[in-house]
């Protein structure tokens, strides 16, 4: 897990920490990763949003980006 694990850091540092990650869950880890950086945000497969501490929506991009490409995902 790493909380706003960019954010204090410069854009070449920050990207480097990304690429990182991403390599990390190519070979199978699970990143969760805390963010307030829509530059960071979008790269993840699903997105949980909160609001005083609730949960207010979930995005699943990945899903989502298979059932635009025409494949029929089962709940």
């Amino acid at each position: 897990m790493t909380p706003g694990g960019t954010g204090n850091l410069d854009s070449k540092n920050g990207g480097a920490v990304v690429d990182l990650l991403k390599e990390l869950h190519a070979e199978g880890a699970t990143i969760c990763m805390v963010t307030h950086d829509p530059r960071y945000a979008h790269i993840a497969d699903r997105a949980v949003h909160l609001f005083d501490g609730q949960v207010v929506s979930q995005d699943q991009a990945q899903k989502h980006a298979l059932e635009e490409a025409g494949f029929d995902m089962v709940p």
